[in-house]
């Protein structure tokens, strides 16, 4: 027998799922609810218990009872994935999606699903549509804006990212790591001096936001101009973060620019200790051949090489080096 404490958390269990049922007022057609609304809530009950078959075959009666409810595809959906049947669950989520298309948990169900399954482009872009929905039903928030923003980033389309950056400084200008995200929106879409003026805002907003101190810092140093300034700003956010690999690696970049070579092999080793990257690589090939250290300088630009073989100008230096 159950004792009082488990029926009263059933009872309470039916009590939340009829308040959640009745508080979306599109879960059931009201012609057809009581035969839809007993048997989802019999399958709800059987997937409390562990009984996933019997639960599945309780929600595909209550869709044949009101076979337009996206409510009831979604809970579907979820007992065919605790059961790993997860091609009938991508059916049932995209049935759900059929009849909901402005709701966000199917399309980050999915997104889910097709990570699990290595779809990453396929995962990439229901995750885009779960944001682009939540963002329309929450226009305020700000997590969810900054996740889509940086979705956009990660899958290269700058354009759109710059739009949603853009977007929340017009809602709060004091949003620091919304101007550093559309610095980086900028400096993608080849716009430096716009990017370089978002990460001034950023440092004056948050003056110790390495991020920002270490990305305007090496564009300084890239460009080979105010490195006064980009000394300032890399050893700023090197002492913050000490063992950050790519601050380092900007440290040890500077030096080489200043024409302090020994110091900046010294930093670039450092840096390649802390983060193996093929930039740091062909920064210190770069450092030892300015050294005369031919060998040691071949060694890491072909380990640059490796790393990422579409690299023209690291393969003509390893070709000149074959010259002498």
């Amino acid at each position: 027998m159950a004792s009082f404490s488990h029926r009263r958390r059933d009872c309470i269990f039916l009590f939340l799922l009829l308040f959640i049922l009745s508080a979306n007022g599109r879960a059931f057609a009201a012609n057809r609810q009581s035969a839809a609304l007993s048997r989802y809530i019999m399958g709800g009950i059987y997937e409390k218990q562990g009984d996933i078959e019997s639960a599945i075959k309780e929600y595909k009666k209550s869709l044949k009872a009101d076979d337009k409810n996206a409510v009831v595809n979604l809970s579907l959906a979820a007992a065919y994935i605790k059961n790993k049947q997860i091609t009938p669950a991508i059916e049932a989520i995209n049935r759900a999606i059929a009849l909901d298309p402005d709701s966000v948990e199917p399309h980050a169900i999915l997104a889910l699903l097709y990570f699990s399954q290595d779809k990453l482009s396929a995962a990439g872009k229901e995750y885009e549509r779960a944001l682009q929905n939540a963002s329309k039903l929450e226009p305020g928030n700000t997590g969810i804006s900054r996740s889509l923003g940086i979705l956009y980033l990660q899958q290269k389309d700058f354009k759109s990212a710059e739009q949603v950056f853009r977007s929340m400084i017009a809602a709060a200008g004091s949003d620091f790591e919304a101007h550093f995200y559309l610095a980086n929106a900028l400096d993608e879409q080849d716009r430096r001096e716009e990017a370089v003026k978002e990460l001034k805002a950023v440092i004056s907003l948050n003056p110790d936001y390495h991020q920002a101190l270490n990305y305007l810092g090496y564009v300084y140093v890239e460009e080979n101009r105010n490195l006064a300034e980009a000394e300032k700003l890399i050893k700023k956010a090197v002492e913050i973060q000490p063992d950050n690999g790519a601050y380092v690696d900007s440290l040890g970049w500077l030096y080489f620019r200043q024409g302090k070579i020994k110091e900046a092999v010294k930093s670039l080793e450092k840096a390649a200790q802390l983060l193996e990257d093929p930039v740091i690589y062909d920064h210190l090939g770069d450092a030892e051949y300015k050294l005369m250290d031919l060998s040691a300088a071949r060694e890491n630009w072909e380990k640059s090489l490796k790393m990422d073989p579409e690299q023209p100008e690291v393969r003509k230096k390893i070709e000149s080096l074959s010259k002498k």
